[in-house]
């Protein structure tokens, strides 16, 4: 026996010894290799920075090649230079040293889009529409939005000058800002929709964003009862994991299992559990997601789900279940990489695209329908991994019009909304875009240009072409031509065939140029199919119970 058991010993110490070597080996080729190319690199930067033909710019070089590398990696892991840590901070937080506007490029010009509310550029009087024609002296022609943006932040309680033209009024005129710690709110919207049904809308997961929330809704409780809730993740893109997680506990009881993570280096992984008392575990609550919910949103969203504490409605979400973390590099500058998977409460991963296979195009590919795994909910429902989180009820997106889209393109709601203002002091509280400002519209555009393909005339060129090249064409052609004057002729009507959709974004284009972005929620939320939708489910409490029962 004793023999035996020497011999057991001499076996596993040898096991040890060749699975350590072999650790070793692979250790010693992996740091090898790193080491090789890091001289390469630095001996073809030193070579190329000192002889190539014309001057370089060293730092441009090492960005464009930093950026490349990371590239082919996914799209979250990137290198933030010093210059770029503040709007990186921006993300993070939320805040800013600036003005407090959205610009947007038009020509040879940036424009002011949007003033915050309750800044300097609003205070100042700015509106959306202003054309910057100097900043601090200098013209601002050419300019881009980056470097406007980059002159127009700085130090709070420090001066900026701007020349501003306008187009109501016959000459430029000048305004000084002091800048300010701008704090662009996590809840853009919250208030009540009909009767006990409240309604927050939620910007991004900046810092300090779940406690925003908890004070949105108590603020809502305490206005009247709460009959249910709907908070809107629609195009919201995430941010910081520790957020969506006391998010969620404000729905769950303490000690639930929200989400965990699970990455290459296993000390870093972690479960978060629901700390804290949550706020409300019984008021009916609706989640709104689309294609444009991504990380953060997919945790709430999908936690919610999974544990039957909700209804999701809208559309699928974006599919991104990876985890990003900082680090430290050298002058000031970081680095943001992927460093972990997240797992909501079912155990599933809604990543939906595979970075480490392309397809044979060399396309990033998605995980197909063949490979997706099911789970479970607490109740019972199915759900299923791998193509981000699927709402329990699918309200169809809207179609938008070619007409419609070449308006937008062509920036003629901008245009006249921001010409509505200056002719128009004040609007009623409800406001509503009627019949008679429609006509105002029509009479507008009439002599703009916003020329554009309808669908159909897109499919007509496309099948055009396949009967050139088949041969077909010559004996159709005549036929062809025929339909496609009668599709032009009734082109003309296509502006008062989506007459509603045109009231209903002049109507929201309006408001907010009276009362900004919170007037621009409330407006939209009346033609809103996700939160009509929304509505009757927690008008319907047996529909509902259905639903996170997984009875139905």
């Amino acid at each position: 026996m004793i023999i035996m058991l020497k011999k057991i010993k001499t076996i596993f110490i040898l096991i040890s010894l060749v699975t350590i070597t072999f650790s070793s080996l692979s250790f010693t080729d992996s740091y090898f290799e790193i080491s090789k190319h890091l001289d390469i690199f630095t001996t073809l930067y030193k070579e190329l920075n000192t002889f190539y033909v014309d001057e370089t710019d060293p730092g441009k070089l090492m960005k464009e090649g930093i950026d490349n590398m990371l590239k082919s990696l996914d799209p979250y892991t990137t290198y933030i230079p010093e210059s770029e840590i503040e709007d990186f901070k921006f993300m993070t937080t939320g805040q800013y040293g600036g003005i407090g506007a959205i610009i947007t490029k038009r020509k040879n010009y940036v424009y002011i889009s949007e003033p915050y509310e309750g800044y300097p550029a609003q205070k100042a009087g700015l509106m959306a529409g202003d054309k910057i024609l100097e900043i601090n002296g200098k013209s601002a022609e050419g300019k881009t939005t980056e470097e406007v943006s980059k002159i127009l932040k700085g130090q709070p309680n420090t001066n900026v000058s701007l020349k501003i033209e306008r187009s109501s009024l016959t000459s430029p005129f000048d305004v000084t800002f002091k800048r300010e710690k701008v704090s662009v709110k996590s809840v853009s919207y919250a208030g009540f929709l009909e009767d006990e049904i409240g309604y927050v809308k939620l910007r991004s997961f900046t810092r300090g964003c779940s406690n925003d929330l908890k004070n949105a809704i108590q603020k809502l409780k305490g206005e009247k009862n709460l009959k249910g809730l709907i908070l809107d993740l629609r195009n919201n893109p995430g941010g910081l994991l520790n957020e969506s997680v006391d998010m969620v506990n404000l729905f769950v009881p303490k000690g639930e299992e929200v989400v965990k993570t699970k990455g290459k280096i296993k000390s870093w992984e972690k479960t978060y559990f629901a700390k804290n008392q949550p706020l409300d575990t019984e008021v009916p609550l609706v989640v709104l997601i689309n294609s444009a919910s991504a990380s953060a949103s997919e945790i709430v969203s999908g936690a919610i789900q999974d544990l039957d504490r909700g209804v999701v409605i809208g559309q699928r979400s974006f599919g991104k279940g990876l985890v990003q973390q900082t680090r430290k590099l050298s002058y000031n500058a970081q680095l943001k990489l992927t460093v972990a998977k997240y797992y909501i409460p079912s155990g599933r991963c809604i990543q939906s695209v595979n970075y480490n296979n392309s397809n044979d195009d060399g396309s990033i590919g998605k995980v197909p329908d063949s490979l997706k795994t099911e789970f479970r909910t607490r109740n019972g429902r199915k759900v299923y991994d791998g193509g981000g989180i699927e709402p329990d009820i699918i309200v169809d997106k809207e179609s938008v019009s070619n007409i419609i889209l070449s308006l937008y393109r062509e920036r003629l709601f901008f245009d006249f909304a921001t010409e509505f203002r200056h002719k128009h002091e004040n609007i009623t509280n409800n406001f509503k875009f009627d019949e008679t400002n429609y006509l105002s519209f029509k009479d507008y555009i009439s002599d703009k240009k916003y020329d554009y393909k309808t669908r159909t005339e897109e499919s007509f060129e496309d099948f055009k072409e396949k009967a050139k090249n088949e041969k077909y064409f010559e004996e159709i052609a005549s036929d062809y031509q025929s339909l496609l004057d009668k599709l032009k002729l009734n082109k003309k009507d296509d502006l008062e065939k989506n007459k509603q959709k045109v009231c209903e974004i002049l109507t929201e284009e309006i408001v907010s140029r009276y009362t900004y972005q919170k007037g621009r929620i409330k407006s939209s939320l009346e033609f809103d199919k996700d939160v009509k939708r929304a509505i009757e489910i927690l008008n319907d409490k047996q529909d509902y119970d259905n639903i996170v029962s997984g009875t139905k």
